[in-house]
């Protein structure tokens, strides 16, 4: 059986990653931050579905938790083959007004966490000269999002963070690759009024707007397959082409 730990694994893209793994027979690690009945909800569901799951209490942006929650994983379910960095901030507003405090915080989870859970799941991964990592960038990455300065820029490092890291590892037989969502379902884009999810995906190509499971397939696509490293891949319905 592999293993696969999931961060920011208690709601929307999470929860659907969580599930997608676990249906594929995955031992799954749900990491959360504050949503502990969430967690709980899709550890159950896998389990009920015959899987193999637990749930992680973590603040991804804190080295000791990092470290506590990968010994747990490693303790319950042994060498893991997958780690997804999905745990992520949003911010919407003009750059002008972000506040320094509100910059950082963004980075700590969004770049800092994808840092320092990367590093530890790189050791075992370079030992067993095996293993994968996922990071789960955003469209706006690629080509930025107005009012949402910061939260591109994060995302836009985890893009080049990807292409750095399968350079550097692939001779230790480690895959990374990058999903870069587009506007997808989830509790993150509920602010948006109907009128602008509207708009959205009037400019999607597929004239639809994305769903969870559409990006946990791709993930589950792109750990399993052997020839796939330092790949950028957009699930955004041909919103950026």
């Amino acid at each position: 059986m592999k293993h696969v730990l999931i961060t920011g694994g208690s709601g929307g893209i999470g929860r659907a990653l969580a599930l997608e793994f676990g249906e594929k027979g995955y031992g799954v690690a749900v990491n959360y931050f504050q949503n502990e009945a969430g967690a709980r909800e899709v550890v159950e569901e896998i389990c009920r579905r015959g899987g193999d799951a637990l749930a992680i209490q973590a603040d991804v942006s804190r080295e000791d938790q990092v470290e506590a929650m990968f010994a747990r994983a490693e303790e319950a379910l042994g060498f893991l083959d997958v780690l997804v960095n999905n745990s992520a901030l949003s911010h919407r507003g003009l750059f002008t007004q972000m506040s320094l405090d509100q910059w950082e915080r963004l980075w700590a989870v969004n770049c800092t966490g994808a840092f320092l859970c990367s590093r530890r799941a790189l050791s075992p991964m370079i030992r067993e000269k095996r293993g994968c990592i996922l990071n789960i960038s955003s469209m706006w990455g690629q080509v930025g999002a107005s009012c949402e300065a910061a939260y591109s820029a994060t995302k836009a490092a985890l893009i080049g963070l990807t292409k750095a890291l399968a350079k550097e590892e692939g001779p230790s037989g480690i895959r990374v690759n990058c999903i870069a969502p587009g506007v997808i379902l989830t509790p993150m884009n509920a602010g948006l009024s109907r009128e602008d999810l509207m708009a959205l995906r009037e400019e999607t190509p597929l004239e639809r707007l994305g769903t969870p499971e559409d990006v946990a397939r791709a993930a589950l696509f792109l750990a399993e397959h052997p020839f796939l490293t330092g790949q950028v891949l957009g699930v955004n319905g041909g919103f950026v082409i």
